[in-house]
């Protein structure tokens, strides 16, 4: 899990000295009709965000396996108003989501990194592989963003 946490480090600076220098037109103008525009990536990231401190918390007391409930990305982007928000806000609200995501993986020990989740397509996983797959997210659409 360390390597995971490192990683989640390392992102979040990438992507808050990234999102930190863009311009407010470039971040908020949308590539093109019906996609995200880099301001609703990060609007995204906070909503899986929110999603998976949920998940990473509940699994510790709720009956094993653990059911992953999916979540309307689209429209949570779209009820969020992510779009006309304030950068700031959403860069300060990410960070601080992300720095308790670090703290909750830190807490995990193998136990517990081992707890058993079934995920929506009816696989089976575990803790480690939500958390790892966290940050893979988080590093696609970061990716994204810095294009």
């Amino acid at each position: 899990m360390e390597e995971t946490i490192a990683l989640l480090e390392k992102l979040l600076i990438l992507g808050y000295d990234h999102i930190s220098g863009s311009s407010p037109f470039e971040f908020k103008k949308k590539p093109t009709h019906g996609k995200w525009s880099k301001q609703e990536i990060l609007g995204h990231l906070i909503d899986s965000a929110i999603n998976n401190i949920q998940r990473f918390t509940e699994i510790q007391f709720e009956h094993l396996p653990y059911y992953i409930r999916d979540y309307n990305q689209r429209e949570l982007v779209k009820a969020n108003d992510y779009q006309n928000s304030e950068t700031s806000e959403l860069v300060q609200l990410w960070m601080s989501l992300n720095g308790r995501i670090k703290s909750l993986m830190r807490q995990q020990t193998e136990k517990t990194l081992g707890y058993p989740i079934v995920l929506s397509n009816g696989t089976i996983a575990d803790l480690r592989f939500l958390m790892q797959d966290y940050v893979t997210h988080l590093e696609h659409h970061l990716n994204q963003i810095r294009k």
